[in-house]
C-alpha cells in the first residue's frame, strides 16, 4: 500500500518538484543548524580562552610580587626605614 503510494508520487511531476524543493530547504535547515552548533561552540572556546588567559595573567602578577617580596626581616626592615616597600 505504502509502496504502491510512493510510486504514485514519484511518478507525478508536480511531486517529484515538491520533494526536490523539500529536500533542497531539509539541507539548508540542517546547514543552517550546523553553522549555529559551530558558532556556539567557538563561542564557548573564546570565553574559555579568555578566561584563562585571566587567570594566567594573575598568576604571573602573584609570581612577580613574590619574586619581588623581601627574603629576610632584616631586607625588611632595610626596605621599610627607605621606604622602600
Amino acid at each position: 500500500m505504502i509502496a504502491v503510494l510512493l510510486a504514485t508520487l514519484a511518478g507525478s511531476a508536480c511531486a517529484r518538484t515538491a520533494i526536490r524543493y523539500g529536500v533542497t530547504a531539509l539541507a539548508v535547515l540542517l546547514l543552517l543548524l550546523a553553522f549555529r552548533r559551530s558558532g556556539e561552540r567557538a563561542g564557548r572556546l573564546a570565553e574559555q580562552l579568555e578566561t584563562m588567559e585571566k587567570a594566567n595573567d594573575v598568576q604571573r602578577r602573584m609570581l612577580e610580587a613574590a619574586a619581588r617580596r623581601p627574603h629576610s626581616r632584616d631586607e625588611l626592615a632595610e626596605r621599610l626605614r627607605d621606604g622602600r616597600f
